[in-house]
């Protein structure tokens, strides 16, 4: 009923036993120290790139028409978008959105550098800036996309564009009829829209400063 006790029956006694177990627990701790902060990094870097993702593909701006403003050369001398928040958006800051633009001569980055400042002039941009004027906005803050009602038009100089490439062989001064240009609207989180437009074919009958449909 009872086991015998023997002496080889002994358990490991002292101070040696003592520094080999502390130092297993010390070993132990560590490690899952190091598993722990491991897991907490990659799971906040995780979130961020999520986070960045989704802003890249809600966070734009949705374009709701364009126009073009004939010149003087049977040209167009400059191009107006009237752009909104996109479904499911945060807030978009125009001051803060870059536009490239792309035709067959002429690359250009654009950033908003001239605003309508409500004396009644219209935004008059350079090569390398849009102009920005408000339609609709539901607070104070210019520029900045923060509902679905707001909106603005974004005005695009094509003839200071295509002028500052330097052809000047090119004797019209804008986008001739036909000639097709790229812009991509970037806003300050990544995310992008993307817009093709194709002049008109034919400006007959058509007089300087008259707008046409894009």
């Amino acid at each position: 009923m009872f086991n015998k006790i023997t002496d080889d029956d002994r358990g490991q006694v002292g101070i040696g036993t003592l520094i080999v177990f502390i130092a297993m627990v010390l070993v132990a701790a560590i490690a899952a120290g190091v598993l722990v902060n491991t897991a907490g990094f990659l799971q906040a870097t995780a979130e961020d790139a999520g986070e960045q993702s989704v802003n890249k593909v809600t966070n734009r701006v949705e374009v709701l028409n364009t126009h073009g403003t004939v010149g003087g050369e049977a040209d167009i001398d400059n191009i107006t978008l009237t752009v909104r928040l996109a479904a499911g958006s945060d807030a978009v800051d125009m001051n803060e959105t870059s536009i490239k633009y792309l035709s067959g001569d002429s690359v250009e980055t654009l950033t908003n550098q001239t605003q309508y400042d409500g004396d009644g002039t219209e935004p008059n941009p350079d090569a390398d800036e849009f102009g920005l004027t408000e339609v609709t906005d539901d607070d104070s803050s210019f520029g900045v996309l923060n509902s679905m009602n707001d909106r603005y038009e974004v005005k695009i100089d094509t003839a200071a564009i295509e002028d500052s490439n330097g052809d000047e062989t090119d004797l019209v001064g804008g986008l001739s009829t036909g000639e097709q240009v790229t812009l991509e609207i970037t806003s300050r989180t990544g995310g992008t829209t993307q817009v093709i437009l194709t002049m008109p074919q034919q400006l007959a009958g058509k007089t300087q400063g008259e707008p046409v449909e894009l």
